[in-house]
């Protein structure tokens, strides 16, 4: 996968895992690029496993538990994650900070009406979008899952959504 992809769901029994990510067409058997050791999954869990760089732009994975609650009739849910090279962010909604201060590795989330969001992601405290204004669609009785990838410093911050039903899209 390249960055901003977004895979199919993968299930796995509960148990201890080690993970670790290797450059495509790299040697499976030499260092990985990211590694982490000894991940517990509890049985039943739904989690999202991201690769993406840190703040100060190093490679790392960073599990995600999905809440996966009921959502009330005619909602959605929006989960909002900052997985980029990149300071705290503000998420705006219609040019209004909706969700202010997320910093990288974190999540943001709201059960909202169902329809579509005009979104975008501006450094915190501000208002200039570094990312969008995308419509971002809020699905009736499911979660629609954003994440703000890439590198504030090399000029590439872009958006990976995960929607329901194992759609994606990239903006």
């Amino acid at each position: 996968f390249k960055p901003g992809d977004i895979t199919d769901p993968v299930n796995i029994p509960g148990g201890t895992y080690n993970l670790a990510v290797f450059p495509a067409g790299g040697d499976p058997t030499g260092p990985p690029a990211i590694e982490a050791n000894d991940v517990v999954v509890p049985a039943g869990a739904n989690i999202t496993v991201a690769a993406h760089l840190t703040e100060a732009g190093a490679p790392t994975l960073t599990p995600f538990v999905n809440d996966v609650s009921k959502v009330d009739a005619g909602e959605g849910r929006l989960v909002v994650r900052h997985t980029a090279a990149a300071p705290a962010v503000d998420i705006l909604a219609g040019g209004e900070a909706v969700f202010t201060g997320l910093t990288n590795p974190n999540e943001e989330m709201a059960d909202l009406a169902a329809g579509t969001v005009s979104a975008s992601v501006a450094l915190a405290g501000t208002t200039d979008p570094v990312i969008g204004p995308a419509d971002v669609p809020v699905t009736e009785g499911a979660a629609t899952i954003v994440y703000a990838w890439g590198s504030a410093e090399d000029g590439n911050l872009a958006v990976a959504v995960d929607l329901p039903a194992g759609g994606t899209a990239t903006f």
